[in-house]
C-alpha cells in the first residue's frame, strides 16, 4: 500500500531530524534588521519613503574615496583576491604600529569573533560573555559545541567585569574564551580604559579575551584609549574592529583582528583562504585613510544623538547613554511594548530594531541616521504614543 502524502512527509521529517549535531540544531539563527524592500512589499509602502534605522549602518553610506577604489578594482575581478591582504595589512600596520603578521582580515568583524571561538574552544569548554551583549557571542559558542556562560549585566545594562572575572575563576580550567564589547551592542554601554586594563591583567594567560570594538570610532575624545598597547602587553588578547559602521562598508563585509602572532597563526589556519574579496580590500584601504569622511560621520552621529535623546526627554521616555551610533529607548512597561511599537512604526515606513531576543522586550534600538531620518522617526513615534 502506498502511503498518503502526509505520511511520506512525516517519514521525511523523522529521517532528517536525525541529521546534524545536537548543538547545531539548538542554534537560533541570527536575524538582522529587516530590509527596506521586504517592509515595502509587506505593508504596501513606497521604498523611497521608508526610513531604516535598524542596523547601525552609516547614514552617509560609502565614502566616495572607497567607491572610486572599488570601481578600479572591479576591472580585475576575474582573478582571486589576495588571500593574505598584503596592501590592506600594510596600511593597517602602519597606522596601528604593529607588524603585519599581527593582523587577521575577516569577512566582517563577525568573522573574527567566530574564528576566535573555533580556534580556542570546543565541547566541554566554557565561553564567557555578558547578558545583553552582541547576539553573535552565544551563536559562535554554540557552533563549536562549547558551553555559553552568560554573566548578569550591571544595573545600567553594561558589562560587569568583576563578575565576569569571578565566572572565569569559578570555571576552573574550563574557561577558554571571553568576549568583551566596548561600546556594547545593543545597549551602547561604555567601559572606562582602567576597568578594561585591570580586567585584562587579572584574566589567566590561558584564557583568550576578545575585545570587540566595532563601534570604537564613535567614542568621544575623552573616552578613547590605546587598545593596541594592550595587545602588545597581553599575549592572550584579540582586538576586533569593523569597517561596517564608521567607514560605511557594511555591504562589503570586512573587518580585522589584531593579536600577537601565536594567535593570528591559529586564526589564519582556520579562516577561509579568500574570506575577504578584492572589492572589500580596495574599499577598506581607501576608507581607512579617509579621515575627512570619518570626522564627518562622527560629527553627524553626535548631532543625531542629541536630536534623538532630546525628543526622548520631551516624551518622558527612558533611554540608555550610548557611546555607539545608536540609542536604546524604553517604549513601554509591558513585555509586548517593543514588539507593539515596532509594528506600528513599520506600518508607517520606519524600520528600527526590537531587542526582545536580547532580553529587553520593552526597548527598541534606534540607529542614528541623517537629521531628516531621525525627524521622521520622532514624528512617527510621537503619533504612535499619542
Amino acid at each position: 500500500m502506498i502511503p498518503k502524502n502526509n505520511q511520506i512527509k512525516l517519514v521525511k521529517i523523522r529521517m532528517t531530524s536525525k541529521i546534524g549535531l545536537k548543538h547545531i540544531h539548538a542554534i537560533a539563527p541570527y536575524v538582522g534588521g529587516r530590509p527596506i524592500s521586504e517592509v515595502a512589499r509587506e505593508y504596501g509602502l513606497d521604498e523611497s519613503k521608508i526610513v531604516k534605522l535598524a542596523s547601525n549602518e552609516n547614514p552617509l553610506g560609502m565614502p566616495k574615496s572607497a567607491q572610486d577604489a572599488m570601481l578600479k578594482a572591479a576591472s580585475d575581478l576575474g582573478r582571486y583576491p589576495d588571500s593574505n591582504g598584503f596592501e590592506l595589512k600594510n596600511v593597517l600596520a602602519a597606522r596601528l604600529g604593529v607588524p603585519t603578521d599581527w593582523i587577521t582580515l575577516g569577512n566582517g568583524s563577525n568573522d573574527i569573533l567566530e574564528l576566535a571561538a573555533r580556534a580556542v574552544a570546543q565541547a566541554g569548554d566554557e565561553v564567557i560573555f555578558s547578558k545583553h551583549a552582541f547576539a553573535v557571542y552565544p551563536l559562535a559558542t554554540q557552533a563549536v559545541g562549547a558551553k555559553a556562560v552568560e554573566v548578569p549585566a550591571t544595573a545600567i545594562y553594561g558589562h560587569d567585569l568583576p563578575a565576569m572575572l569571578a565566572a572565569i575563576k569559578l570555571s576552573g580550567d574550563k574557561a577558554k574564551l571571553v568576549f568583551v564589547a566596548n561600546p556594547n551592542n545593543p545597549t551602547g554601554s561604555y567601559l572606562p580604559a582602567k576597568e578594561i586594563e585591570d580586567f585584562l591583567a587579572a584574566v589567566p594567560p590561558n584564557v583568550v579575551v576578545v575585545l570587540d570594538e566595532a563601534y570604537n570610532e564613535y567614542l568621544s575624545p575623552e573616552q578613547r584609549y590605546d587598545a593596541i598597547a594592550w595587545v602588545k602587553r597581553f599575549p592572550n588578547m584579540i582586538l576586533s574592529r569593523s569597517f561596517s559602521k564608521a567607514y560605511g562598508l557594511a555591504g562589503l563585509r570586512i573587518g580585522y583582528g589584531v593579536a600577537q602572532p601565536h594567535l593570528t597563526d591559529l586564526l589564519n589556519r582556520i579562516r577561509q583562504p579568500f574570506n575577504v574579496n578584492s572589492l572589500a580590500q580596495a574599499a577598506a584601504i581607501a576608507a581607512f585613510q579617509d579621515k575627512e569622511f570619518l570626522q564627518q560621520g562622527f560629527e553627524l552621529n553626535r548631532a543625531g544623538y542629541i536630536q534623538l535623546t532630546k525628543a526622548f526627554d520631551e516624551l518622558g521616555l527612558k533611554y540608555l547613554p550610548s557611546a555607539g551610533n545608536f540609542v536604546l529607548v524604553k517604549v513601554g512597561d509591558d513585555d509586548q511594548a517593543g514588539a507593539r511599537i515596532n509594528l506600528a512604526l513599520l506600518k508607517r515606513g520606519i524600520i528600527v530594531r526590537p531587542v526582545g531576543n536580547y532580553g529587553l522586550p520593552q526597548w527598541l534600538r534606534i540607529s542614528i541616521g541623517l537629521p531628516e531620518e531621525n525627524a521622521a522617526f520622532i514624528d512617527a513615534l510621537k503619533a504612535i504614543l499619542a
